[in-house]
């Protein structure tokens, strides 16, 4: 199964969290925080929401920041997803 978002909606996949500090400590599974770096599997085609004109502005394979808590979890063939606006992308990783 694919996933092939609407509107202006982008598909992510999280970036695995880190396991250990700059310093070399080693966190626990509960201390870990909740990624904010994922990479774009799938980008919608824009168009009108709301009245106004949305552009898509990122692409597949891009690494995106975003918003902490916005965005639908999805679970498709075994991965999880997330599902945001494009708006709740902040910036691009190079």
């Amino acid at each position: 199964m694919k996933l092939k978002p609407l509107s202006d909606r982008v598909v992510l996949k999280m970036v695995e969290a880190e396991e250990t500090t700059k310093s070399g400590i080693i966190l626990a599974g509960s201390a870990k925080e909740k990624p904010q770096i994922a990479e774009v599997i799938a980008v919608g085609p824009g168009g009108i929401v709301d009245g106004k004109e949305v552009v898509m502005t990122v692409k597949p394979g891009e690494r995106v920041i975003f918003s902490k808590y916005s965005g639908t979890e999805v679970k498709c063939d075994g991965e999880e997803y997330t599902v945001v606006r494009v708006g709740d992308i902040l910036a691009t990783v190079e």
